[in-house]
């Protein structure tokens, strides 16, 4: 059996702005809109969304944080070879 989380994400170049917006989302903000706005990944157009992904799909430090949250949770910025990143995770299933 197999897990699958679905996530969407932030990407900026910097933590400062990662928490920025992190503040910003906590007080309100909507991601989806934080993500059209600010995202350096081209799913930001999409307001972030990464649909479902498992274990093996993602960067180690991406996927560990995915993995760890709960449904509707914000993290905190992660950092990646990319940048820093956002995550909102969305949902959480077996198969």
């Amino acid at each position: 059996m197999s897990v699958y989380v679905k996530a969407s994400h932030l990407l900026v170049n910097t933590e400062e702005e990662a928490r920025l917006l992190k503040e910003q989302i906590d007080s309100g903000k909507d991601f989806a809109q934080a993500a059209r706005e600010v995202s350096l990944c081209p799913s930001g157009q999409n307001g972030g969304d990464l649909g479902y992904f498992t274990k093996g799909e993602m960067v180690k430090e991406f996927e560990d944080a995915a993995f760890s949250m709960q449904i509707g949770e914000v993290s905190n910025p992660i950092k990646t070879q990319f940048g820093y990143h956002l995550i909102y995770l969305t949902d959480k299933k077996e198969s």
